[in-house]
């Protein structure tokens, strides 16, 4: 007689059997079902989260970390409903997560029922798919059909929803011997001709620029980037998403091309007589306005996501097909040429761009009176924890002072909500990271308002030992919105004040949430501040740097403005001689 098990026991056998180690979730009645055979599992760690939201966010600092699926679960109503924020989050982002919620007993279903939502329907636009599993005997297909899904081609996030009859009832445990999903293509090879007409368009062009993005980390190709771009001379600017991909200190590294880059990345693109962009997908963060982006430049796109060439920005070369195959081809086609290599740099395009370097370095200017500038407060701890820490950060001003003054020499070094634009992601994915790399120093640099969003995610670490450490830029209130209403709105400041300099008081909240808090507010305190978090490394540690609340980051174009337009400073533009 075939042995059964619960739909439960089966659902924590597919996840064992899926590689999992560790779910981040909170139970409720629909989902509780799973929860005892949870308990029973040696090779399952869950997190005990005080918020759904923070299992969502915990799992993709997980899967961006490690470049494995991060798997939160929830139950059905509100808790579901809570992990779509993450999910979205995770969506914009091309980040593998596994969402497993609980649903009301099919009897139920359409009828209303007590914490009853349609999560599959809520979810059906910000997920890759879901699964509605209406048989306990289909869960391992359904849990194997998710991981393959989240995972396949560009990753992306999945949810399986499964009621808590299915939960409940007995079947035998059947694993499926092979996934057979004819929607979900199989990623193809980039096409040779394509590469060895990019190739040779790159070997004739004047000013190439080398477009970075996110699927160069998520495919693993930091060395294959950092092989070709030594190999042709070309500069290279990386996206937020992509920090760490080509190391900041590199030469031929520009920095950070958009509404918050670089001038010598945002002017090279602009110049560029050929743009070659690889896992990036020309969002409007980065050309500003379509139409004049790059007006000049031949454009070669490569992606593994066929939907995303040509979908904003017409290209003259397209390349489908996983960012390390695209490099590792492109290197064969570079050598293939039979020119020498490395190529030489062009030396017109170089001795401009370095001209530009020495007239525009990000820089920041320091308060006489010793009070703490937030670019300094993040340049510092990066000096002092290094580049061999993990860094996180919320969203805001302080997301593009951590972009640009961190040590960010290695591919998932850096963590950030980059399509969303998540307040309240940096707690919860430090605490995913810090469990992905308990060995590793997290840091965590958030925004005052970020914080507040999730700063009880500090409970979860405390009782779990995950000694994050947390800097809060607090600058008393919203920094980018005050920033954009200086800006835009004639100094008229409304909504934006949603902390005072001691309310709530942040040093005392990481005492009441059980770890160490500490507080910082003059130069002369910062090292010795840092340090001293540093020395903590059994519970989390919150450090209240209060700075200065008038301070704006530049360089900075408008939203929906040309490129042309980067402002260095209120009503002050970087010069170009286009002549170079």
């Amino acid at each position: 007689m075939t042995e059964t098990m619960t739909g439960a026991q089966i659902l924590i056998q597919a996840l064992e059997e899926a590689g999992v180690e560790l779910i981040f979730g909170m139970p409720g009645g629909t989902i509780l079902p799973a929860y005892d055979p949870l308990m029973d599992s040696t090779r399952l760690r869950h997190i005990l989260v005080r918020h759904e939201q923070d299992a969502g966010h915990a799992a993709a600092g997980y899967a961006t970390a490690t470049g494995r699926p991060g798997v939160c679960m929830a139950t059905s109503g509100p808790g579901a409903t809570n992990l779509v924020t993450p999910l979205c989050d995770a969506a914009m982002d091309s980040v593998p997560v596994v969402a497993v919620t609980g649903q009301v007993s099919r009897p139920l279903l359409g009828t209303d029922a007590f914490q009853e939502a349609d999560i599959c329907g809520i979810t059906q636009g910000i997920t890759k798919h879901n699964w509605l599993v209406r048989a306990a005997v289909d869960i391992p297909r359904a849990i194997a059909e998710a991981f393959h899904v989240a995972t396949t081609g560009r990753p992306g996030p999945v949810l399986v929803d499964i009621p808590k009859d299915v939960l409940q009832e007995h079947a035998p445990y059947v694993r499926p011997e092979r996934i057979h999903l004819p929607g979900v293509p199989q990623t193809p090879r980039p096409h040779p001709r394509s590469l060895t007409q990019a190739a040779a368009a790159l070997r004739a062009a004047e000013r190439p620029v080398l477009y970075a993005g996110g699927g160069i980390i998520k495919a693993d190709a930091a060395g294959e980037l950092m092989t070709f771009a030594e190999l042709t001379g070309i500069p290279v600017v990386t996206t937020l998403m992509a920090r760490g991909a080509f190391p900041r200190s590199h030469p031929q590294n520009l920095g950070m091309p958009g509404m918050h880059g670089t001038v010598p990345a945002v002017t090279a693109l602009q110049q560029a007589d050929l743009v070659l962009a690889l896992g990036a997908r020309f969002d409007d963060r980065v050309t500003g306005d379509p139409k004049t982006f790059a007006r000049h430049a031949k454009i070669v796109h490569a992606d593994i996501d066929p939907a995303e060439i040509g979908k904003n920005r017409a290209v003259d070369i397209p390349i489908v097909g996983d960012a390390r195959d695209v490099l590792t081809g492109l290197i064969e086609a570079v050598r293939q040429i039979g020119d020498p290599t490395p190529w030489p740099a062009s030396g017109p395009w170089w001795d401009a761009i370095e001209t530009l370097r020495a007239a525009h370095p990000m820089t920041y200017d320091r308060p006489a009176d010793g009070s703490l500038a937030p670019q300094q407060v993040i340049e510092r701890i990066g000096q002092l924890a290094g580049p061999d820490a993990v860094y996180v950060s919320g969203v805001g001003q302080h997301q593009m002072w951590a972009s640009h003054y961190l040590p960010l020499e290695r591919p998932r070094s850096f963590l950030n909500s980059g399509g969303a634009g998540t307040m309240g992601y940096a707690l919860p994915a430090a605490m995913g990271a810090k469990l992905a790399h308990p060995g590793t120093t997290v840091w965590a640099v958030d925004g005052d308002g970020c914080f507040q969003m999730t700063c009880r995610t500090l409970a979860t670490c405390t009782v779990e030992g995950i000694a994050i450490k947390v800097a809060v830029i607090n600058n008393s209130g919203l920094g980018m919105v005050r920033q954009l209403q200086s800006l835009f709105f004639d100094d008229r400041h409304f909504g934006v004040d949603c902390s005072t300099p001691q309310l709530p008081d942040f040093a005392a909240l990481g005492e009441a949430y059980g770890g160490v808090g500490l507080r910082c507010d003059h130069a002369d305190d910062l090292d010795a501040t840092i340090r001293k978090a540093m020395e903590i490394n059994d519970v989390p540690v919150v450090i209240d740097f209060r700075v200065n609340r008038q301070e704006m980051v530049w360089p900075m174009i408008a939203a929906g403005a040309s490129n042309d337009d980067i402002r260095i400073a209120r009503d002050t533009a970087p010069t170009w001689d286009a002549d170079y």
